[in-house]
């Protein structure tokens, strides 16, 4: 993607369709007279009282203990500098972002028209009852260390300067397994840091916290190495001083085990790398580009441990592993401050998260076969699920041992609990989907290709490096679209109507007419279909000449089907092809089918496409926990309809014992733990949290599904197409370009799985 294309996108993603990226929700019911009455006047009286007579109340009434300010004055964001606290805003919505995705805490965020240090903390104290704890972001050195350090001395809630410490805590858990990997010490190693902003100065202090010796540490400025002899160092720099006599990067680096970046691009060479100690242990964490390409240092050293601030390369130290879950567990204990003990905890969880067994969902998002800890794997990756329930009770401990918590932690096991129920409907689904597709892209047909929002699907999906899309359609009209949209990517083309009819369709048409002869087709009908596009497109795949295919956004769904059917079939074994839809719901992802094909399942019939839709939920990386739903509860009904259902859980119970599943049960009891539990302590359910739903019939599964989707604004990928011989899948009618992006992207992990399944077969 060109510069000016990315700063168009840009600038649209946050234009439209309203302005920013945040909002506020309310989180009361608002809809009567009553309603209003407690809300506001006259019922707001009461917890006002109450707080008027203890402050602490404010957290029992109020969203105070789950509402984090975010905090700059715009004096250095990003790798911009100081370009004012309106042009931060931007920033810091993004930082509110993932606060909210990650943590579900609330972030506002609070741009200060000031670089005086006494009125931005006068600011910050004034406003801060407003809220249960207060990041710091985007303030440049000195001036950062003394407001993060006289904040923290003059109020009770949390106060974390992010660009210091957060960089600093995944940092020094990455070391501390780097270290680890490579049989060193701490307090033995000889660290070079090359910059000396907050960053460098909060990373190297924590660093001296867990151990390293100040003798063994040299600071770079921008001017060359730090030393105690040099005139007007600032207190900072002289606590990190070295009486070494030496001047540059490039001597600092000899016989060094341990290079840190917090500076700028390519400052090391490839013979500062060589002259480091055996096992270097290289974070070169500047962005975009590090100190040293990464593909450069692992090709100069074969003995590196390398990490980088980049997504690209393995060990990517990001502050979204951090500053999310510190807070999570400081505000969950009301604790009075952010103190070492509670990073250091921080630091200690990620390092020990990192050596466990990576959960197979990790797996599946980083599109790895198997994550172990190592010289890749010495940090957990941001889409881990374990963060949100391993990191913050790491912190709310220590802020409880370190006497800052006000609200203590009895029952563990029930916070973890309530740790994860926060990370539900943060689109892990959707970024597993897209980090999955990139691992392996596949070649895609886009038969659709000369509709407009099927073009930009194929764009995005190209330029995220999602797929390799093919465009079906007319050319005429596709090559006009591209222009629109400034997608100039050299892609295949193919108007299958309008083409001369060469040897490729009429090896198409020969096959066609060769597995269809026997059910009217002609060789001439044969020919013929393979002008059209659902029918050509189909044959690509199922030849071989791409990997998978999505359509139906121009055509009803039955008519897309059937060429679909006709020529790629169902796989080996399959009695029914089915439909699943995955709905990104606030309890997380559901699992429904059989959402577009199957009007009227028997039981057996069902029983297949429970076992279909339960192999789609494990392939995206989830324990499937299945109900198959009725207007009944276990018998309640004699009904032959109630009955059909019934009948499906007897088989599954008796071919796939290992599978959790039951019914026939009503959704209600379905969806709510305890009422199932209370109700039906006997069932296979009772105690979990169901993700998938089996419906008895066609109508029910698809009134559901869009009735989701529109009153609920619940995201749906799908219908994702399961039991077809081939990785081909039909969207809805009008599919939205989002929508689009995510079929190719099934379309992609589908046609990876399928390969994956054919050499395992193969290698037996």
């Amino acid at each position: 993607m060109s510069n000016e294309k990315l700063r168009r996108e840009a600038l649209i993603y946050h234009a439209k369709p309203q302005p920013g990226k945040i909002k506020i929700v309310p989180t009361k019911p608002y809809s009567t007279q009553r309603d209003l009455a407690l809300a506001y006047s006259p019922g707001v009286a009461e917890p006002c009282l109450e707080i008027a007579k203890d402050k602490e109340n404010v957290y029992k009434y109020t969203s105070k203990g789950n509402l984090v300010a975010i905090i700059s004055n715009g004096t250095a964001v990003l790798g911009l500098g100081n370009i004012g606290p309106e042009a931060s805003k931007p920033v810091m919505e993004g930082k509110g972002l993932l606060f909210k995705i990650f943590a579900d805490i609330d972030g506002i965020d609070i741009e200060v028209d000031t670089e005086d240090v006494d009125r931005f903390i006068e600011t910050v104290k004034m406003i801060a009852p407003t809220f249960g704890g207060i990041n710091l972001e985007d303030i440049k050195a000195p001036e950062a260390f003394e407001i993060e350090r006289r904040l923290k001395e003059e109020l009770d809630i949390p106060v974390m300067h992010d660009d210091q410490h957060g960089t600093a805590i995944i940092s020094a858990a990455a070391l501390l397994n780097a270290l680890e990997i490579s049989n060193k010490k701490m307090e033995d190693v000889r660290i070079v840091i090359s910059g000396a902003g907050a960053a460098a100065v909060s990373c190297t202090k924590l660093y001296k916290a867990f151990g390293a010796k100040a003798e063994n540490i040299v600071m770079l400025d921008s001017k060359g190495v730090i030393r105690k002899d040099a005139d007007n160092l600032s207190a900072a720099k002289k606590e990190f001083a070295t009486d070494r006599k030496i001047d540059t990067l490039e001597e600092a680096m000899v016989d060094a085990d341990v290079f840190v970046g917090l500076s700028i691009a390519n400052v090391v060479t490839p013979a500062m790398l060589t002259s480091m100690a055996d096992n270097p242990i290289v974070f070169a964490m500047a962005n975009p580009d590090p100190e040293i390409a990464y593909d450069l240092a692992v090709a100069t050293r074969k003995d590196i441990i390398m990490a980088t601030g980049r997504s690209d390369h393995p060990n990517q130290v990001n502050n979204v592993l951090g500053f999310p879950f510190i807070f999570r567990g400081a505000l969950d204990v009301r604790a009075t401050a952010i103190n070492e003990a509670m990073k250091m905890a921080a630091v200690k969880a990620l390092a020990d998260l990192t050596r466990q067994p990576v959960p197979e969902q990790v797996n599946i998002a980083y599109g790895e076969t198997r994550l172990t800890f190592g010289k890749e794997y010495i940090i957990p990756k941001p889409f881990d699920q374990r963060l949100i329930y391993e990191i913050p009770p790491a912190v709310a401990k220590a802020a409880m041992e370190s006497g800052v918590a006000k609200a203590p932690i009895e029952d563990w096991d029930k916070y973890r609990e309530e740790l994860m129920l926060r990370s539900g409907n943060d689109n892990k689904v959707v970024r597993l989907l897209y980090g999955r597709a990139r691992s392996n892209p596949k070649k895609i047909v886009f038969a659709e290709a000369d509709h407009l929002d099927v073009l930009k699907a194929a764009q995005i999906v190209h330029e995220e490096g999602i797929a390799i899309p093919i465009l079906l359609g007319r050319k005429d009209i596709i090559l006009e679209l591209k222009k629109e949209l400034e997608f100039d990517a050299d892609l295949v083309i193919i108007d299958p109507m309008s083409e001369e009819f060469d040897e490729r369709h009429v090896r198409y048409a020969t096959k066609y007419w060769e597995s269809r002869k026997r059910s009217g087709v002609t060789f001439y009908s044969a020919k013929i279909k393979m002008r059209e596009r659902n029918y050509f497109g189909s044959m690509m795949v199922l030849e071989g000449d791409a990997d998978g295919m999505i359509s139906g956004y121009s055509r009803a769904y039955p008519t897309v089907v059937k060429p679909i059917l006709e020529v790629i079939g169902r796989a080996s074994g399959v009695k029914k092809v089915a439909t699943v839809n995955i709905m990104i719901t606030d309890r997380g992802p559901l699992f429904l089918a059989d959402t577009s094909i199957n009007i009227e399942p028997n039981a057996e019939e069902l029983a297949d496409i429970a076992q279909m839709t339960a192999n789609v939920a494990s392939n995206f990386g989830f324990d499937p926990v299945l109900a198959m739903l009725s207007y009944a509860n276990f018998g309640s009904s004699t009904h032959p309809n109630a009955r059909k259902v019934r009948e499906a859980v007897r088989i599954l119970h008796e071919t796939a014992p290992d599978l959790v599943v039951d019914g026939e049960i009503q959704t209600d009891f379905a969806l709510n733990r305890e009422l199932h539990e209370s109700k039906f302590p006997f069932s296979k359910l009772a105690g979990r949290k169901v993700n998938t739903l089996i419906f008895p019939n066609l109508e029910s599964a698809n009134i559901t599904y869009k009735l989701l989707k529109e009153l609920n604004s619940a995201d749906s990928i799908g219908p994702i197409m399961v039991g077809l011989r081939k990785a081909v899948h039909i969207m809805q009618l009008g599919a939205s370009v989002d929508e689009i992006v995510n079929m190719a992207a099934v379309a992609v992990i589908d046609a990876q799985e399928r390969e994956k399944r054919k050499k395992a077969k193969g290698s037996k």
